[in-house]
Parts: C-alpha cells; structure tokens; sequence
C-alpha cells in the first residue's frame, strides 16, 4: 500500500475545507497492521481486517445504502447530527450525507493511517465539499463532543431568537462492527463520551422536575443562612502558601475501604475534604476531616450525618437549598457555596455572594472544586470509583447499605435492592483505571465527562487517584487523574500542625471580617432590600399573568375580528414585556419547562404577534394562557414558601 498518493481532487478538497487534515494524514502510513485492500466483485475497492471483511466483498456500494437507509429509517426529516465511528471506505457515509443532506456527518476514526487509505483508494471529492462534514482522527472522543457542540450552536443561530439551552440532540450512530471490534474499549469510550454530553440536559431536566418544589422550600427557609453564613471564598488560597499544602479528597466508592487504616497518617500530611456520603466512613475509622460538603437537598441524603456531625475541627461547607436542619447541625463552623439557583442567585446577588463551586451532579464533583479553590496544587482522591467494582455501589457501612439491609426479607434480600440500583441507571461496561472492563451507568459516564473537562482546564492541578492492591478497587477510567499507590501519599511530610495553624488563621480572619458588627448590619440592611424587592417584583408578575389570563381566556372565547385580534395581540406584548423585565423573571419561571423558557426569551415575545391568521392567533393565545396559568401557580408556590419562612424566622 506504499505506492499509494492521494488523487488531487480529494488533496484539492482538503486543502481547501479541512485546513490541517491532510498534513495530519500524511504523517501516517496509509493502512493498518493486518488490513488488506482488496477488489470487490462490482469492482470497487473494499477492505478486510484480520481476514474479517470491513465492508461487503461483493457490492461495498449497495452494502452501505443499505446501512444508511436503516440508521434513518423512523429518524424523520430531522436535522440532528450522525456521529460515524469507523468511517473504513466510507461507502455508508457517503450514503448517509447524499439520504440526510440537512444532518451534520462526525467521522471519528481510531487510526488515522486508515482514513488515509480510504482517500487515497477512492475518490471523496463530492462527499468533502458537502456542508456539515467533520473528520475527528484518533483523540478520546473530547474532539468529536466539540465538533458537535460546534453544529449545535450553529443549528440554534440559523434559528432566529432561539435560546440557548442545555438540551441537546443524540446524535445517530453509524458504527462498523468490524472496525469497532479490533479495539472496542476506544470506540465505546467515544460514545459513551458523546453520549454523557448528548443527555447531560436530559438528567438536569429530570432533576428540575423531580426536586424543583424542594428546592424552593429548602431555599425559603434556608435564606437567612445567606445573610448570616460566609461563603468559600473567603477561603480561597488558603492551601496556596509558600510551601503549598496538598489536599486529600473522599468521595465514597467501594475503593474507600481499602484507605481506613491510612486515614490518620493521610490526616498529618493533608488538609482533609469529605463529601456527605464518607463523613460516616471517618467517624468509623475516628479521624476527623477539615471539611465536609453537603449539596443534595434531599432528606435522605442529609440522613448521611447522623450522629456524625459534631467534631472539633470539622467545618461544613454546603449548598443553600440543603435541607434545612442540616444547617443546623453541630459543626465547629460553617460556609456556604453559590446558590445553583435562581431564588438563591437573587439573594446572594444583593445580599453576600458566596462563591460558586462547580456543578456537576453529584457532591463529589463540587466536592474536587472546593479543593481547587482552596488552592491545591496536588489533590489526592480516594473512593471516586464512578463505576461498580466487585458489583458494589458504596463503601462497606455506607448508609445506601445500610438502608437494604434494613429492608431486606427472605423474599426481598439486600441483593434485590442493589440489582434494582444497577438496572435503573442504565448499565454498560467501560475502560477501567486498570485497563479492563468495569461496570458503570449514565449518570456515573456523566460525572466522569465533568472531571475530565474540568481537569483539562486546571493544567496547573495535579490529580492523584489513589489505588490499593487486592479488594473493589478498579473504578471507571478518567483521563487527567494519575494512577497512583496510596503508599505513595505517606512518603510526603507530616505538616498537620501547619496545617492547623494555616486553618485556625483563615477561620479567625473570617469570623473576625464577616461578622464585624458594621458588616453584619450592612449585610441585614440588604437582606431586608432583596426580600422587599424579591415580594413586590412576585407581586407585579402575578398581577401581569392575572391580566394576560383573563385577556387571552376572552379573546379565546369571543372571537374578534382582524382589528380587535391586532389590539389584543399588542395588549398581550406589552404584558409579555412586563414579565421578561421583571427583575424576578427567573424565579417565577424556574418551575417552568425548559421550552417554555425558550419560548418567553423569543424576540418576538414582547413585540405582539401576527393575528392575521385566526387559527395561529388562537394557537398563540392557548400557548400564552398555559404561560401566565403556570407562572401564576409558580409564583404562588415561591411566595407563600417565603411568607412561611418569615413567620417561621419571627
């Protein structure tokens, strides 16, 4: 295959549309270890792996129509994007682009010698000066989540005044079985990749829905905790010294077990950051964390610090919608992290902003975050298995098993409630630190996304992930954590009455700042300023929806002419104006569907809207009496939870 070169239409192409491509391909040797080109019987080149044939030894052409008629078929006339992994010859690709001219093409390709055998054995010009075409060689699938991402925002551009939103479209897949299967770990880490991106929307929609009303009921009542608590940025840089201290992390995977024995020599060497669900597995081992975060607000997951909370030196660091008598609990002190949401956002904003923590949808997560903000240069991570080893899904004692054991029967074991815990969330077998296989979920791939992206943009960070011989100790693979043996950590110095003294300085500094009594009064000045607004601007919007509602609720039952569909269409604008200006749009609508959302951010939205057409008038009036009926309802919930904090506070 060595005298092969490229024809100059497809060279031509390259230069032209995929500026550096071609120089890319060109450092490779075209082919692959045990690929052979061969002649199909229609006479187009075809391709075997291994003796196992890429594309069909007969017909490679038909073959691939074939495929691309398959993969659209019931897909509609969409214009969402198909992610190929294995492009070999190209012949279904090909097809794909000519049957979904609309559909954004992603090739992804391990081996980037094979995609320079394909240019050089058939000619792609036509296929290369299509619109929408991206080539991603080799890479870890974190190429292929940006060119999607890229089409993505170039398919909301094209759509006037569409807002920006997490939603996303899942890309169709387009796979070669037989290039897949010469190294299916990478290919099926590409799309798990693409796929943790793809629904990341999906899983905070669920979210919302599910504990949205929680939220603001924790929220409401948790709000003076905003004003009298200070935040994590007070504590930022606090391990950053001239000798910087380096920061151990407990998330609570199975891994966990293996470091209870080195908990307290881990405890003189660093400062120590627990996240909720491990504070349980210090308290057994008796060594105290320095932190301990808390985000779920959730009563359940606030059960983790039962007769846990309580130590000497164990500061809490949690989220504004926690529950709230977690708040409560005994800790020697306490901070807060930026509210993740609008109501919380509001306050903070005008009252003491606290610094946000990253989010990505579990504790440990904002948990590695904090660290970064502390100032690490080095975080040592334990128990961030991500994945089920050995079939298990926390530390041993943790209260998730704790809880099935309590439940279990003879008829419902504790097994039972594990299998149910492993099947909910979608399993499928992954890349594991080790190299081989471990099972892992949806949710835990989406974790994984967020450390990997965060890791890559803190270059200056190093990530240790510690790791034992022998027990559950192989979690999910996540590329920017070092593999690294827990033994490794003991070789550093024993620093903890320096530590001590960098902690005792930072706290008394605060406590010394924050609650200064010209602060504190200055901090409660602008509490009372934000409750007021926070009432009058919920009392505008209800009073605008209230008049939207009757208005449309009319015009649905008169039906107006022309002339008074105009009128009403201007009088419902002006309406809409009012509550897109409100300074508490985003709480009132914080309940509401994310399209709904995208619908109210329209430009059009406050401008009126064509009434020519009686039967669009009508779709639209149906549309805006669901909006002002729902936000009612939302802004009634917000309201009354806050009045019920009041009274509860007084």
């Amino acid at each position: 295959m060595g005298g092969l070169s490229f024809p100059e239409t497809n060279a031509a192409v390259l230069r032209k549309v995929y500026p550096g491509l071609l120089e890319e391909l060109l450092r490779h040797p075209a082919g692959a270890d045990g690929v052979a080109a061969e002649t199909a019987a229609s006479g187009a080149p075809t391709l075997a792996v291994n003796g196992l044939y890429v594309h069909s030894p007969r017909d490679p052409a038909r073959e691939g129509q074939r495929l691309a008629q398959a993969l659209l078929a019931g897909a509609g006339d969409d214009d969402g994007p198909v992610l190929v992994t294995g492009f070999g010859l190209g012949y279904a690709a090909e097809a794909v682009a000519a049957l979904a001219p609309r559909r954004p093409i992603v090739v992804v390709e391990k081996n980037p010698g094979l995609l320079r055998l394909a240019f050089e054995l058939r000619d792609f010009s036509a296929f290369l000066s299509r619109p929408g075409i991206a080539f991603v060689p080799g890479g870890d699938g974190d190429g292929a989540v940006k060119v999607l991402a890229f089409f993505e925002k170039s398919a909301a551009e094209k759509k006037a005044g569409e807002r920006p939103t997490d939603k996303k479209r899942v890309p169709l897949v387009l796979r070669n079985r037989t290039l897949a299967a010469v190294d299916e770990a990478w290919y099926a880490a590409v799309e798990n990749r693409v796929r943790a991106w793809a629904t990341q929307g999906d899983v905070n929609r669920a979210t919302l829905k599910k504990f949205g009303k929680r939220w603001i009921r924790n929220l409401t009542r948790n709000m003076t905790a905003i004003r009298d608590m200070p935040g994590v940025s007070l504590l930022a840089g606090i391990a950053a010294r001239d000798r910087p201290v380096p920061v151990f992390l407990a998330a609570a995977g199975p891994s966990l077990d293996g470091m209870g024995s080195l908990l307290p020599e881990i405890r003189k060497r660093c400062i120590v950051v627990a996240v909720d669900t491990s504070l349980r597995f210090f308290c057994r081992n008796n060594v105290e964390p320095d932190f301990v975060l808390v985000v779920d607000p959730q009563f359940w997951n606030s059960q983790h610090l039962n007769r846990c909370a309580g130590g000497r030196g164990t500061r809490l660091v949690a989220e504004s919608a926690v529950y709230p008598p977690v708040l409560r609990l005994p800790f020697a002190g306490k901070f807060l992290c930026g509210s993740l949401f609008p109501l919380g956002t509001f306050i903070e904003k005008r009252v003491d902003p606290k610094g946000l923590l990253g989010a990505g949808g579990s504790v440990a997560t904002s948990a590695w975050d904090f660290c970064r903000v502390l100032g690490a240069a080095q975080i040592w991570v334990a128990g961030l298995d991500l994945a089920f080893p050995g079939g298990k899904t926390h530390f041993r004692g943790a209260l998730f098993e704790e809880k099935a054991l309590s439940k279990s029967g003879r008829l419902k074991p504790a097994e039972t409630f594990l299998h149910a815990a492993l099947r909910d969330g979608v399993p499928f077998p992954a890349a594991s630190v080790s190299g081989g296989k471990v099972l892992t979920d949806r949710r835990l791939s989406l974790y994984a996304s967020w450390f990997e992206n965060n890791l890559r943009n803190s270059p200056g960070i190093r990530n240790h992930r510690l790791w034992r011989d022998g027990g559950d100790t192989d979690g999910l693979a996540i590329s920017g954590f070092e593999k690294t043996e827990a033994e490794k950590l003991l070789e550093l110095p024993d620093r903890r009455a320096e530590i001590d003294d960098a902690l005792a300085c930072a706290f008394s500094r605060v406590e010394s700042d924050f609650l200064d009594g010209e602060q504190t009064r200055q901090r409660h000045r602008r509490y009372d300023e934000a409750l007021a607004l926070l009432q009058s601007g919920l009392e505008k919007t209800a009073a605008a929806c209230r008049a939207g509602e009757s208005l449309a609720a009319l015009a649905l039952q008169t039906g107006a002419g022309p002339a008074e569909r105009e009128k009403t269409a201007a009088a419902l604008g002006e309406i809409n104006r009012a509550i897109t200006e409100s300074a508490v749009r985003e709480i009132a609508g914080f309940l509401l569907p994310e399209e709904t959302l995208r619908e109210m951010d329209a430009p059009g939205f406050a401008a009126g809207f064509p009434a020519g057409n009686e039967n669009a008038f009508r779709e639209r009036l149906e549309f805006l009496l669901g909006l002002y009926r729902a936000l009612l309802e939302s802004s009634a919930a917000i309201t009354f939870a806050a009045e019920d904090s009041a009274a509860r506070a007084g």
